[in-house]
């Protein structure tokens, strides 16, 4: 696992750390970060680390904050590489000039393209690229629906699960209320701007005290998910204050839908 966390004296600065498991639910972190700001794009934290597996090596979105961070113009999406979690090899900002956060890579190509989802506010986009560095075709695929639990913004949560139904994407929703509330859609195999479903109900909200006290109250933010057997272990941030995990039967999850 990679995690984004923030010292006692970092001025607000985050870093990502490490950790590993045997089962999927006790972790052991190292005791310092693996990866930390480093280039002038990033000065000012890397966020929300989603991993994906290509031919061996790790492919890993972040969110680089940038010396405008502050003023709401600062979120880019940034890639870097690694194949054993101990050093990594930074590719810069992947989606340059553009707002930008949220970007989960797909494990596979799809018809000889790499694709991504990313959010550009307040909805979901696709890209497809050839070298996982250049990006182009962007085309909303999803958006905020009016009255519901996701009616204000929405983003990629862990990057695509592929189903024999389809692409399954967790992803978080934002109300008025500025709740954070996780749900799932399903895309098509072969076409993967194409929305197939999407769940009308959360499949998880703050409920629990952490995750509607902390640094972020009201928060529960996805950015992986492991596939163990016949469930889905779904790692999240609570109130982005500490990570949490809930499960879901791969039959449940399609039966959401």
């Amino acid at each position: 696992m990679l995690y984004r966390a923030i010292g006692e004296y970092d001025i607000y600065i985050s870093s990502l750390g490490h950790a590993v498991s045997e089962d999927g639910l006790s972790f052991q972190r190292h005791d310092k970060p693996v990866f930390e700001p480093q280039e002038e794009y990033e000065r000012f934290g890397c966020e929300d680390p989603r991993i994906t597996p290509i031919d061996g090596k790790y492919y890993i979105t972040y969110t680089a904050l940038s010396n405008k961070a502050w003023s709401g113009s600062g979120n880019r999406v940034a890639l870097a590489t690694t194949k054993d979690f101990r050093s990594f090899e930074r590719h810069g900002i992947i989606l340059p000039d553009m707002e930008n956060k949220d970007a989960v890579i797909f494990p596979e190509k799809v018809k000889g393209k790499y694709i991504m989802y990313h959010r550009i506010m307040p909805d979901i986009w696709i890209a497809y690229s050839d070298d996982l560095i250049e990006w182009t075709g962007h085309k909303k695929v999803m958006e905020p629906r009016e009255g519901l639990w996701d009616c204000k913004k929405i983003g990629a949560g862990a990057p695509p699960v592929k189903t024999e139904k389809g692409w399954l994407l967790f992803y978080h929703g934002v109300d008025d209320e500025r709740f954070y509330r996780l749900g799932i859609a399903l895309f098509d195999l072969e076409d993967p701007s194409k929305l197939i479903a999407r769940q009308e109900e959360p499949i998880l909200g703050p409920e629990e005290k952490w995750e509607l006290e902390g640094d972020i109250p009201k928060v529960v933010f996805n950015c992986g998910v492991a596939e163990i057997d016949d469930t889905y272990y779904v790692y999240y941030g609570g109130a982005d204050t500490v990570i949490g995990v809930a499960t879901v039967s791969k039959t449940d999850s399609m039966d959401f839908l």
